[in-house]
């Protein structure tokens, strides 16, 4: 009973197999399907610019437009009002996509004009514990001690005093404006950026190298600052040229112009630098011929010409 059994299932199994041979011979047959219609071609809104845009020049409305292309290209714009204001950091040809990468970013668009970011050192007990954030704004004290020179020194006495108001921190050690940073809560930030008048960033300077600066924490909506003329102006190292006096000095002039420890300090400042020819010789009348004398405070040399 079995062996029959046996051939009948063997039967039907070769009898299967003829058939999917036969479906799959027919399948095999027909014809391959048509290709598909052609996708069409997609586009993209890009803004671009209409006549070349050169570096360090802010973007007006009239230097753009937007025009469909073929590409999307990485930081590339679609709404040109986005880009008004913006300064590129390099020439842009015209009819160029204006892409993200082309324009100044990062702190030097935090830094309004006339000011200059300064970095300067910090520690944590001079600078709110340590607890300062981009964004904050401070006051700069500075301290100085009494210069011990025998001959007198720069500072007459030991003093503290408010040097600069409402200066914007930029950075603080890691964190800037906009990051996610907090700074670093083991102490170990040593430099923090300010956002500095540039009239001011000799007294920074100045005051960072010869003393010590303390950030004091303020409140935003606190208005209060120096008043700048209650005080009178601090004597220049540099003296002017006749031309030039009477008129009103641009703050970079003024910041050329330079600040001395001793009228930082309070004291009557430093004689400014003068030249005068001599018409004497410069040596004890071994050598003849003209010399430039040079004055400096109470001190006088004579260069060779």
């Amino acid at each position: 009973m079995m062996p029959k059994l046996t051939r009948i299932i063997a039967g039907v199994l070769i009898v299967l197999a003829l058939l999917l041979g036969v479906f799959a011979w027919m399948l095999s047959r027909r014809h391959a399907p048509t290709p598909a219609a052609t996708v069409a071609q997609v586009s993209y809104p890009v803004v671009v610019a209409t006549h070349p845009l050169h570096a360090g020049k802010p973007i007006a409305v009239d230097d753009l437009r937007t025009q469909t292309l073929p590409i999307n290209p990485t930081g590339a714009f679609t709404d040109p009002s986005l880009l008004v204001g913006r300064m590129p950091s390099m020439d842009i040809g015209a009819d160029s996509p204006v892409l993200e990468s082309q324009l100044s970013s990062g702190m030097a668009e935090q830094v309004a004009p006339g000011e200059r970011a300064v970095a300067v050192r910090v520690d944590d007990s001079n600078a709110v514990g340590n607890r300062l954030r981009p964004g904050n704004l401070i006051d700069v004290f500075f301290t100085l001690k009494r210069d011990g020179g025998m001959n007198g020194g720069e500072v007459d006495r030991t003093q503290a005093r408010l040097l600069i108001s409402k200066v914007r921190v930029l950075a603080f050690g890691s964190a800037t404006a906009g990051s996610d940073n907090s700074g670093d809560p083991n102490g170990l930030v040593r430099t923090a950026v300010l956002a500095v008048p540039v009239e001011d960033v000799d007294r920074l300077t100045l005051a960072e190298a010869s003393g010590r600066l303390v950030f004091a924490l303020r409140n935003p909506r606190d208005d209060d600052v120096v008043d700048a003329a209650a005080f009178p102006p601090l004597p220049e190292v540099l003296k002017a040229a006749s031309g030039a006096q009477g008129v009103a000095a641009s703050d970079s002039t003024r910041a050329a112009a330079g600040v001395a420890l001793d009228a930082l300090s309070g004291g009557s400042g430093p004689r400014p630098v003068t030249l005068s020819r001599l018409a004497a010789p410069v040596a004890r009348g071994e050598r003849s011929g003209g010399g430039i004398e040079v004055i400096r405070g109470g001190r006088t040399d004579t260069v060779a010409q």
